[in-house]
């Protein structure tokens, strides 16, 4: 079979990747998809897939997210599957944004860059860090990011509150709301995980009334989709301390190419008590490496008829 995989970054797993019997072709470019059996994409449009032309079989999502496939375009013979192992680097993440927000090293790192040595030993009017332990964590949905996060947290000795659509219990989790008892869940959370696919249902959850339902000092750890908090509402807590602090890794824009527009119209880079991070807590090692062992045991399961893993039924 032909394999076409247009993202650049799996090219530094070819190792994985090259399996024997196949043609693997590593390019963007839109003149190397007619007679492609597999696309292994993070972003199909319209026009790539009929590029593919009738031998196309599997659209390969390089992630978990598959916004970016034009689906209504993919023909009901061709198969959709995506790919995760992002789930503990996105929660070592969390775990560690929340770790410099509680013992303020953005402002730290800022005082210090700018010749500023300044402490509570040297300051009284400096706040004091604070640890993890013993403060409640709030995950705003709970698939495989928020159930490593949660596995993490009671290990780090935090108590885990959450909501998921189902409301379903799960292992160490002390509370678990349905959708509607979110604002429960962002009143009674020190730290709050945003980790929600973007939906129609989910654009804009975290607004400005949810921003107000969370305790002054909290924080907001956002690493589902910029989409899913409301941009200017996060600008506004900040800007006038209404919540603790935000480590923000997921923008509303994405500016990969030259002449891009920034990641947010607003900067968020003015406040001592935001960590921010260019949409990169999932990429790790491990994570591209299971992701490209996953693509190559699909190509397999469809060139034997078996079943794909994470098929995605449209």
């Amino acid at each position: 079979m032909k394999i076409l995989v247009t993202e650049p970054i799996l090219q530094r797993f070819r190792d994985v990747l090259n399996t024997p019997g196949h043609e693997w072709v590593f390019s963007d470019d839109p003149a190397e998809a007619p007679g492609t059996h597999v696309l292994v994409s993070g972003q199909a449009s319209a026009d790539l897939i009929r590029a593919c032309g009738d031998d196309l079989r599997l659209v390969q999502v390089t992630g978990a997210g598959y916004e970016k496939i034009d689906l209504a375009a993919l023909p009901p013979n061709v198969e959709l599957a995506n790919t995760f192992h992002h789930g503990r680097s996105i929660a070592e993440h969390v775990i560690m944004v929340s770790m410099m927000l509680l013992r303020h090293v953005p402002r730290a790192g800022r005082e210090l860059g700018g010749g500023t040595w300044r402490t509570v030993m040297t300051d009284p009017t400096l706040p004091f860090g604070e640890v993890l332990a013993g403060r409640t964590i709030g995950l705003v949905g709970f698939g495989e990011i928020g159930s490593q996060v949660a596995a993490l947290a009671g290990a780090l000795g935090l108590r885990v509150r959450a909501v998921r659509h189902s409301g379903r219990p799960a292992p160490g989790v002390e509370w678990m709301g349905t959708s509607e008892q979110l604002p429960e869940l962002l009143g009674s959370s020190d730290i709050v995980v945003v980790t929600v696919p973007l939906s129609d249902a989910t654009r804009g959850l975290i607004d400005a009334t949810a921003l107000k339902t969370m305790r002054p000092g909290a924080i907001l750890v956002n690493v589902a989709r910029g989409a899913v908090v409301d941009e200017q509402a996060l600008h506004d807590a900040l800007s006038h301390g209404t919540i603790g602090g935000a480590a923000i890794d997921v923008w509303w824009r994405d500016p990969r190419g030259p002449g891009s527009p920034p990641p947010s119209h607003l900067d968020f880079t003015g406040f001592d008590n935001v960590v921010l991070t260019p949409h990169q807590s999932g990429h790790t090692d491990e994570t591209f490496r299971g992701r490209a062992h996953d693509i190559v045991a699909n190509i397999e399961a469809l060139e034997h008829g078996r079943p794909l893993k994470n098929s995605i039924t449209r």
